[in-house]
């Protein structure tokens, strides 16, 4: 983890040190969970699928945690300028993470439920391809944060584009499935459900990386479109 800001209390370094890094061990444990659903989801593993149900206690408690560690910087620190940025960033950064462990926890559900059910050949290969990008966004933003990487997290950012677009192919393709064969209806509308909680994860990855450029240039980019965010950030980097 690239270090920050060093301030003249050596405290307030830690504390600050220690709330990103709680940050990155809670980013961990959700990938985990995005990970182990999605493989509960494909081999039909119902004892993974409730222990990742079971599991998102965890994530909830270290977002209440961290929470609590960045009102007690506030309080008693009165953070200013990138200091106050940095934990305006970790509070947002925590509840998308949280809601990516929703998310997964929404794929765990599924991957129960369709345990029960016949299974499909391609062993959902609709949705693998998805999974797999949403969970590398997820850790590349992660590693953008942990890095202070403006450009990465700008990459990781676009990569949502990728994301929705197979989003809806998966969607194309399950609906196809429906049609085809009215007996698979039950099975693909729980399919359906979990690509639509792979694509949300994709969502929220994107909103961590524009939170890591708030943080490092001071610049709300959440309703502004990434190719012009791209020529004025980079682009300014560069000159």
């Amino acid at each position: 983890m690239e270090p920050i800001h060093t301030h003249i209390s050596h405290q307030y370094n830690v504390e600050l040190e220690e709330i990103r890094s709680h940050v990155l061990q809670m980013g961990g444990l959700v990938e985990q969970q995005i990970e182990q659903a999605m493989i509960a989801l494909v081999k039909g593993d119902v004892a993974l699928g409730e222990a990742v149900i079971m599991n998102d206690t965890k994530v909830n408690k270290l977002e209440v945690t961290i929470d609590e560690e960045c009102n007690q910087i506030i309080a008693r620190r009165q953070p200013a300028a990138s200091d106050l940025r940095l934990v305006v960033a970790v509070i947002k950064t925590i509840t998308d993470l949280e809601r990516i462990g929703d998310e997964a926890e929404k794929i765990a559900r599924m991957a129960v439920r369709l345990a029960g059910e016949e299974r499909p050949k391609n062993n959902y290969a609709e949705i693998q391809v998805l999974g797999q990008h949403v969970r590398q966004m997820v850790h590349d933003a992660l590693d953008a944060f942990a890095r202070v990487d403006v450009e990465s997290a700008l990459l990781t950012a676009r990569e949502d584009r990728k994301a929705d677009q197979e989003y809806e192919g998966a969607i194309r393709q399950l609906i196809t499935y429906m049609m085809e064969d009215p007996r698979t209806i039950s099975r693909v509308l729980n399919v359906i459900w979990a690509a639509r909680a792979l694509e949300r994860i994709g969502d929220h990855a994107r909103n961590i990386c524009e939170y890591i450029i708030y943080f490092v240039k001071g610049k709300d980019i959440r309703h502004t479109s990434l190719d012009q965010v791209a020529q004025e950030i980079l682009g300014k980097e560069s000159s």
